[in-house]
């Protein structure tokens, strides 16, 4: 398998014991989170259900189900989602898929020698295939077909610099429409040299994870789990959760963490100096901070989005990582929620009191989540969510989440 890329090491880390006490006006109530004296990086060995639920990557038959009763009966914000989604790029049934055998993406994208059209066609799949299950018109459900064929018959490869990154964010489209059109339109003679697609040309890419910044593990951790599933692979889908384990602790910050973050091993971020660097600069550390808060919360949002992915994904698959892992994710999004709402000062301890906003369409599902079905109250979260409804897509792996999430106790 190719070495997953790795890129700078760098991490430092602070604590802060005024910042402490703000965490429970900015946030609210929280998850119980582990103290760090009693919990080691990995908490216990990762499982993978004894059989996989399908179709079981991000969104689970029964949610759909709600969505689509939904959408049949007007009912908001689900309709309005769904016309957005239809309407969309990505939703049109004259999508002509643009595949190529490798696919070269530098820094940034630059080059794009097939990036975005990757990325789109691996979208526009997953679309089409939503649109068939809540419409049943079997026209979308060709497209979604057509697309992933296409790709199947000819990509072989990926390079330069965002090769893994770039190859983590397509693979957690393609699982995802995979899953629907395989399970349950059924009628898909092709499914299987996608299967193996996934299992050759993306997942050697990943499946070692990274010490880049966060979000670049994180993504490939959602990838790796949604491959998994597909392909009915419990030790994939074990890796996954076993980077899971590592990472997400290591991109936020709870303060049973102690007086510095978690970091991951490999990374050697052994000194206050190292982690604070990697953590860009930042030696505050408070409920919900993450990693790359003072680097843009774009970045922060895509490694927020995978976790709160990998949390559905598990829960659907019958093994619930929410109460070990929820408390990082509700206070991850109500920290970047309060101040993307932008309703106040950036304190002067905080990134040296500037941040660059962004978050991004990144919130329903964990939201949902922890809100609609665990009942947190999560105010922050709220009124930056419904604000920003019905939520599209940021064009690389959140795709739709007011449709398939929104207010869904399934």
């Amino acid at each position: 398998m190719k070495k997953a890329l790795k890129k700078k090491a760098l991490l430092p880390a602070v604590a802060a014991t005024c910042a402490a006490l703000m965490v429970s006006t900015l946030i609210g109530p929280a998850v119980a989170a582990p103290k760090a004296d009693t919990a080691p990086a990995v908490v216990q060995a990762p499982l993978a259900p004894g059989t996989f639920t399908h179709p079981g990557v991000g969104v689970s038959r029964a949610q759909l189900d709600f969505v689509r009763a939904k959408v049949n009966a007007g009912a908001q914000p689900w309709t309005n989602a769904f016309n957005q989604a239809r309407n969309s790029t990505y939703g049109s049934l004259s999508r002509t898929p643009k595949p190529r055998a490798v696919v070269e993406c530098g820094s940034y994208s630059n080059p794009d020698l097939g990036c975005r059209d990757e990325r789109g066609d691996a979208i526009a799949a997953y679309t089409t295939a939503l649109i068939w299950y809540i419409t049943r018109d079997d026209r979308y459900a060709q497209k979604s077909i057509q697309l992933m064929d296409a790709w199947s018959n000819t990509i072989r490869d990926h390079t330069n610099s965002n090769a893994p990154l770039q190859t983590a964010w397509s693979a957690s489209s393609w699982p995802k429409a995979a899953e629907l059109i395989k399970h349950v339109y059924g009628n898909w003679p092709n499914a299987g040299r996608f299967g193996t697609m996934l299992r050759n040309v993306y997942l050697p890419e990943i499946i070692n994870g990274s010490n880049s910044n966060g979000n670049w593990e994180l993504s490939m951790t959602e990838a790796i789990q949604g491959i998994g599933v597909f392909l009915d692979d419990a030790a994939v889908y074990d890796k996954a959760i076993s980077l899971f384990r590592v990472r997400t602790p290591a991109f936020v910050y709870l303060e049973s963490d102690g007086p510095l973050p978690r970091t991951k091993p490999s990374q050697n971020l052994n000194t206050r100096d190292k982690i604070v660097a990697y953590w860009q600069g930042q030696g505050t550390f408070v409920n919900g901070l993450t990693q790359e808060t003072c680097r843009d919360f774009v970045h922060t949002g895509y490694g927020i989005s995978a976790i709160s992915h990998v949390l559905e994904t598990s829960r659907i698959q019958g093994i619930d990582l929410y109460p070990e892992f929820g408390a990082r994710l509700q206070h991850a999004l109500g920290f970047q929620s309060r101040y993307e709402r932008n309703l106040e000062a950036v304190p002067s301890w905080l990134c040296n009191g500037s941040l660059k906003r962004g978050l991004g369409p990144i919130t329903e599902v964990g939201y949902n989540a922890l809100h609609t079905r665990l009942g947190i109250g999560m105010a922050n979260t709220q009124a930056l969510t419904e604000s920003r409804r019905p939520a599209g897509t940021n064009d690389l792996f959140v795709a739709w989440e007011t449709l398939t999430h929104a207010e869904n106790p399934s």
